[in-house]
């Protein structure tokens, strides 16, 4: 009770840091509430301000979820989204698309597509990889598959430098720029992955247990672990048609998910989302408040902190911060 009563107030807390960070006063939000966002400001936070704030909590949200079920059908405490190819995919998908002209710029629908189908091929590739090996394996061939989605991202915009000058921002992981417009398709895509993962929790616990556990208890387990990877891709298609290649997240969060949640994998998947949400969320925040102190200087008009650059930073330093704890003495 008091860990979900934290975990409540730090979202709470980190959503207000997010609206304050971004320039809304108490004022423009109850003129948002109350449906009367007449004023400048109220007018930005409604048209720019609350897009970017539900563009980062559903981002962070699939990418929690997403990297908690990978996490526990694989079996492999560092099995995520940006570490078995699946967001590396999405992204040249959305990519690739933008280039065949299959996808028009900043096409919602057109996008999670694309997105969908680069993630299944990247991570089918990974898989495919790491056939027949043991957790280690699949961790090995998803950074291999990572590596070759990436050397292909790199050559697409090569091929046309000048033409994707904005799509940088978007491939170092970004939620700013997110209007209305952006989240037509991701406001019940994601949410409602969300509820089929959280339906298959009872499966998902039953596949930590190893294939002959699972075996035992009557559920398939090539079928049942596809299945639960297909919800996984489908979760972070939608966060990389959102934000593009936000790293770290379907790393860290699930590992405090499952703290949160003392293990009970009906809890996990409500948490994991909670706190993927709250995650992105802060570290745009930090992202927005390192932006206004370079406004101060001379590189303020041209230069604003990716989301992406924060969450990289900060799950680097948490990843250290586990490795030297576990360190033997």
């Amino acid at each position: 009770m008091n860990r979900a009563l934290g975990a409540f107030v730090l979202v709470v807390a980190v959503v207000a840091a997010h609206l304050a960070t971004g320039g809304a006063t108490a004022a423009d939000v109850l003129a948002v509430v109350q449906g009367h966002p007449t004023g400048l400001d109220a007018r930005l936070l409604w048209e720019y301000g609350l897009p970017r704030l539900l563009t980062a909590a559903l981002t962070g949200s699939a990418l929690g979820v997403a990297g908690y079920l990978l996490q526990s059908v694989l079996r492999n405490p560092l099995a995520a989204p940006e570490l078995t190819a699946v967001n590396p995919g999405a992204v040249l998908g959305v990519l690739g698309g933008t280039v065949l002209g299959a996808v028009a710029a900043d096409a919602a629908a057109g996008s999670l597509l694309a997105a969908l189908v680069g993630g299944a091929l990247g991570g089918g590739l990974s898989w495919a990889l790491a056939a027949g090996g043991g957790p280690g394996r699949v961790v090995v061939a998803g950074l291999l598959g990572s590596a070759v989605l990436g050397g292909l991202t790199t050559m697409l915009l090569a091929y046309q430098p000048s033409r994707f000058g904005n799509v940088l921002r978007w491939l170092a992981g970004s939620v700013e720029g997110r209007v209305w417009d952006h989240l037509t398709v991701a406001s019940w895509w994601i949410p409602l992955w969300l509820a089929v993962a959280w339906a298959a929790s009872a499966a998902v616990g039953v596949l930590q247990g190893g294939d002959e556990h699972a075996a035992s208890l009557g559920l398939p387990p090539r079928t049942g672990r596809a299945a639960v990877l297909a919800v996984a891709l489908a979760l972070t298609a939608g966060a990389a048609a959102l934000a593009g290649a936000i790293s770290f997240v379907g790393l860290v969060v699930p590992h405090a998910a499952r703290w949160l949640a003392r293990g009970e994998p009906r809890a996990c998947v409500p948490v994991a989302a909670l706190v993927g949400a709250a995650a992105l969320t802060g570290a745009d925040a930090l992202a927005q408040a390192a932006t206004h102190l370079l406004a101060a200087g001379h590189l303020g008009h041209r230069l604003g902190v990716p989301t992406g650059v924060v969450t990289a930073l900060l799950g680097a330093a948490v990843l250290v911060a586990v490795v030297r704890r576990e360190r033997p003495a």
